[in-house]
């Protein structure tokens, strides 16, 4: 480069000029061919630094032809001629994020307070990772990249926690959040054609506002404590029931056995009528005088008796013969025993 300066002095009529020198008057610059071979050999050089560039693995170069979209440079050496073509090299792999919320942006403006459908107010920080898609695109639609993508993306996740609730924000949803603030990020920018791509959305924390925290951890504490007794009871409540339904069952469990042990009494009775009526209809002499002996000896015979005839002694009852009473000698037995 001082080479190149000190040589376009001596083009210039600076250091080396001759008064006297051929081609010029007294004090004009005087001009050889060395130095117009040299000053060519340094605009083309000049043209060629310009004209030839580099670009990275992780890169992509958007050509421009007279400040319109050409073409897009690959990795490696490419050539651009300069002035007419320009170029503007991107980097389109490397994640770049952004970070929105209270924490995140040091309190400023309040990018994490955010309204629910149930009007509580939520503390959110979040992180946007993004990167270039198609350079062009990025290039030539977008003022401002990554301001948009910040822009974007706090409006899309102030759209979906105002359609939730504050309970599932911050305990069972946070996954979910994450993954419709990615579809809803993605698809608003590839509307405006961006060519830029959401790589992930990641929730970091959501909070109630610091000014009411204290407050919401002792409602949280309560309801917890409620949701603790309500179980209690509720098991309690399916121990009893459980138990009533037990011994219900078991009642009706003995009843249809005394109902089947009536029903089978009842049939067994009945057929050993029907059997007895059959025999007597065979035989009913000998059958009524079975019958009535059976119910003489059923009914007489666990009692102490005695039998007379009438017919004996005329009648009058003198034919009794005395009997020793062997009920009572039999009895007595013992206590002479023990005498």
């Amino acid at each position: 480069m001082k080479k190149g300066q000190e040589q376009l002095k001596v083009l210039m009529g600076g250091r080396g000029g001759r008064p006297n020198g051929p081609g010029g008057g007294s004090g004009g610059p005087g001009f050889s061919k060395g130095t117009v071979v040299l000053g060519v050999i340094a605009a083309v050089g000049v043209w060629a630094f310009s004209s030839f560039y580099t670009v990275r693995p992780e890169e992509q170069s958007v050509e421009l032809f007279l400040g319109e979209f050409s073409s897009i440079g690959n990795p490696g050496l490419n050539f651009a001629p300069w002035p007419v073509v320009t170029y503007e090299v991107l980097p389109v792999t490397r994640e770049q994020s952004e970070d929105i919320g209270v924490s995140r942006a040091g309190g400023r403006g309040g990018d994490g307070l955010m309204l629910t459908t149930d009007e509580n107010i939520v503390d959110i920080d979040f992180q946007v990772v993004w990167n270039i898609s198609d350079p062009a695109k990025y290039l030539f639609n977008l003022r401002d990249g990554p301001q948009t993508v910040r822009a974007v993306s706090e409006s899309a996740m102030r759209e979906i926690i105002a359609q939730s609730e504050l309970a599932p924000i911050l305990n069972r949803d946070r996954g979910q959040i994450e993954q419709d603030a990615f579809d809803l990020i993605q698809t608003t920018l590839d509307g405006y054609d961006s060519g830029i791509n959401i790589v992930r959305v990641n929730l970091d924390k959501a909070d109630p506002p610091s000014a009411v925290i204290d407050a919401f951890r002792e409602v949280q504490a309560a309801e917890q404590e409620r949701d603790r007794l309500e179980r209690q009871a509720d098991a309690y409540a399916n121990r009893v029931l459980a138990g009533a339904r037990g011994e219900a069952a078991q009642v009706l469990e003995e009843a249809e056995g005394y109902r089947a042990q009536v029903v089978n009494e009842a049939q067994g009775e009945a057929s050993r009528f029907l059997a007895v009526l059959a025999e007597y209809e065979q035989a009913p002499d000998v059958t009524r005088k079975r019958l009535y002996l059976e119910t003489l000896e059923r009914v007489l015979g666990s009692v102490d008796k005695i039998i007379l005839d009438e017919n004996a002694g005329g009648g009058s009852g003198q034919g009794v013969v005395p009997y020793l009473p062997l009920n009572e000698l039999r009895r007595s037995q013992p206590s002479s025993g023990a005498n």
